[in-house]
């Protein structure tokens, strides 16, 4: 047990010290994620990175339907912006509608303090800038005690465990990863706000391989091209 977490320390400690920031992920222009619901696939995500004079632009898009017998029942789609200068965060907008119901979030800098200013369809106000927002293709959301919901602004405090390292085939190929699991770690909230989610990263690359969540269904993301 002692070996145990001593590993899990090491893994952290080498990804807050070496990793913990979104240039090391400057060999990717582009990542697709298939999602699928009881394993029917209904849908996709995917970044597009553009970078010019030290300056990242991370475009977002998720897009998926949950049908039956040919009727849609549930239609979401969002697409969003992520800004850094020099590997500092510096904004956030996007725009989600989910199934009809409009939904949005906008983050910018306060100069004076650093700290986030967000306006969000479900919060609005100054939240503290070690707080990420909660897009998952940067590993650094492992070491934050917060993060904030890509969708409508909120703040969701988590928990994280390490839960090992595991060995995960998509496709033809297998990917050496270490496994996380993301918990809410405020106990009073609904059962539908509360997070729960596995989240894959790949060992030697910190790439998102894969996340999984029951909500209504078992839910997975899994990598479909990182080029």
């Amino acid at each position: 047990m002692k070996k145990f977490l001593l590993s899990i320390a090491l893994i952290l400690t080498v990804i807050s010290e070496n990793q913990a920031h979104v240039e090391h992920y400057s060999k990717y222009n582009y990542l697709e994620y298939e999602l699928f619901r009881n394993n029917k696939l209904i849908g996709y995500h995917k970044y597009s990175f553009k970078r010019n004079n030290g300056k990242l632009t991370i475009d977002n898009e998720v897009n998926f339907k949950i049908t039956k017998l040919g009727v849609d029942l549930y239609k979401y789609y969002a697409s969003g912006k992520e800004r850094y200068s020099k590997g500092v965060f510096v904004g956030f907008e996007s725009k989600t509608n989910q199934n009809k119901k409009e939904k949005y979030v906008k983050i910018s800098i306060d100069p004076k303090d650093k700290n986030l200013i967000i306006d969000g369809s479900s919060y609005k106000g100054k939240a503290n800038k070690e707080i990420i927002i909660g897009t998952w293709w940067n590993h650094e959301i492992v070491q934050k005690k917060a993060q904030i919901s890509a969708v409508s602004g909120r703040i969701i405090e988590q928990k994280v465990e390490f839960l090992g390292k595991e060995d995960v085939k998509i496709g033809d190929k297998v990917y050496k990863t270490l496994k996380f699991n993301f918990s809410s770690s405020d106990p009073s909230l609904s059962k539908d706000k509360k997070l729960n989610t596995n989240i894959w990263y790949e060992e030697d690359t910190y790439l998102w391989v894969k996340a999984s969540f029951d909500k209504t269904g078992y839910w997975e993301y899994r990598l479909k091209k990182a080029e």
